[in-house]
C-alpha cells in the first residue's frame, strides 16, 4: 500500500533530473506569481485613486497620474483574477516602462539611486505574463475550458 507522499518521492527520484520533478508545478506557480503580482500592484492603483492603503494626494481628474491609477487599479484586478491577462499585462508593462523613464530615470541612471527598482521589476514581470499567459488557476483558463 503506497501512501501519497511516498509515491511522489518515488516518482521524483526516478525522473530524468531533479528539475523534472519541479517542472510539473510550473503552471501552478505561474498562477501564484500572477495573483501575487496583481495584488501587490493593486496597492499602487488604490493609493493613487483612493488614498488607501497609503494616504497621499489623489491626482486631479484626467491627468497622467489619474490614468496611471486607472490602469494600475483595473489592470491589477484583471491580472489577479486571470481575466484578459495578456492584454492587461501588456498595458501595465508599458505603463511601468513609461513611469520609469518619465519619473525615475531622470534622477539617476542607476535604479538603486533613482528608486525605480520596483517599476523595472513590475515591467518585466508583466512582460513575462504577456508571453506566459495566466496559468491554469485563472478565469482565462476556465473560460477556454468551457468553450472546448
Amino acid at each position: 500500500m503506497n501512501r501519497p507522499d511516498t509515491t511522489f518521492i518515488a516518482s521524483a527520484s526516478t525522473s530524468a533530473s531533479p528539475a523534472a520533478a519541479l517542472d510539473r508545478f510550473a503552471p501552478v506557480v505561474l498562477s501564484i506569481l500572477r495573483i501575487m503580482t496583481g495584488l501587490l500592484f493593486l496597492q499602487h492603483g488604490m493609493s493613487k485613486l483612493f488614498g488607501y492603503p497609503q494616504p497621499g494626494h489623489m491626482p486631479a481628474f484626467l491627468t497622467l497620474l489619474w490614468f496611471a491609477g486607472i490602469i494600475e487599479f483595473g489592470g491589477s484586478i484583471l491580472v489577479a483574477l486571470g481575466l484578459f491577462t495578456r492584454a492587461a499585462a501588456f498595458i501595465m508593462s508599458g505603463e511601468m516602462a513609461f513611469a520609469y523613464f518619465m519619473s525615475h530615470a531622470p534622477r539617476s541612471p542607476f535604479p538603486i539611486l533613482n528608486g525605480g527598482e520596483s517599476a523595472i521589476f513590475f515591467c518585466f514581470v508583466f512582460l513575462y505574463l504577456v508571453f506566459a499567459g495566466a496559468g491554469p488557476l485563472s478565469l482565462d483558463a476556465w473560460l477556454w475550458r468551457r468553450k472546448e
